[in-house]
């Protein structure tokens, strides 16, 4: 592991701390130092790391919860404009390098393998999600919604989110890391941060070890199709499934009317 991989080890322990454990405070400090050791070691990696952590801050300062109130939707998807938002801007008005992009068109097309695994990801959502947010209760985690406008917000949520994930984790987070580490170790370290993020919105249980997996095979798919809009076709199909499994566990009642 080379000495740049220090800083961004407690950038990566930063986020475990700000999300997964809530300790802001703590979580903040680590932050500051990750990008003081980045600066030491090298000016760039310390620029980089310090747009990681304006983003990973701002959204440590708001509630990471499932609510789909108008107030906390507002709130939160102000947070996640703002962390994906001003690294881009930095990056490309400040820095004037454009490290951080969001390839929607890349001009080449999908392969055979990738449209089958389009295919194969709400097939496997299908064998894991049920089994997991059920089995364990983690679905309680999610707001209970059995009115059309209820549905229709937590679908949006749910959407809302899972682009978000791939343009800060993915889009800014794995691309700044990537300027300065091998492939492996950047992949790793995004996924910590993935990972601790969506522990504090709710996939507590053995959740972790399936996002962790999820977030791993995102940044290698992104390594192999540089596109934006193949790994959020891919997230999207899984959180389908995960939209699916929380309306059906919450309202399993629905099924009766196909009972009798």
């Amino acid at each position: 592991m080379t000495l740049k991989a220090l800083p961004v080890a407690v950038v990566s322990l930063a986020g475990f701390v700000l999300f997964a454990l809530e300790q802001r405070e703590l979580g903040y400090a680590l932050l500051a130092i990750a990008v003081a050791l980045g600066l030491v070691i090298d000016r760039a990696l310390g620029k980089d790391l310090a747009l990681i952590g304006f983003g990973l801050a701002v959204m440590g300062a708001v509630p990471i919860t499932t609510d789909v109130s108008n107030a906390h939707m507002v709130t939160m998807g102000t947070a996640m404009v703002l962390a994906v938002a001003v690294p881009y801007l930095v990056s490309r008005f400040v820095y004037r390098d454009h490290a951080v992009r969001f390839p929607i068109r890349t001009g080449e097309r999908w392969t055979t393998l990738e449209k089958a695994y389009l295919v194969a990801v709400p097939l496997l959502g299908y064998l894991l999600l049920p089994t997991y947010m059920i089995n364990t209760g983690v679905y309680r985690n999610w707001p209970a919604v059995s009115d059309a406008e209820g549905i229709g917000r937590l679908f949006l949520g749910t959407n809302a989110l899972g682009i978000w994930d791939e343009l800060f984790f993915i889009c800014t987070v794995f691309t700044l890391l990537r300027r300065h580490l091998p492939f492996w170790q950047a992949n790793v370290l995004q996924a910590v941060l993935f990972t601790s993020f969506l522990y504090e919105l709710g996939f507590h249980s053995w959740g972790p070890v399936l996002i962790y997996a999820f977030a791993l095979v995102q940044g290698y798919i992104f390594r192999l199709t540089r596109s934006l809009t193949y790994v959020v076709s891919v997230h999207l199909l899984f959180d389908l499934v995960l939209f699916l499994v929380l309306v059906h566990a919450h309202n399993r009642e629905w099924l009766d009317i196909f009972l009798y």
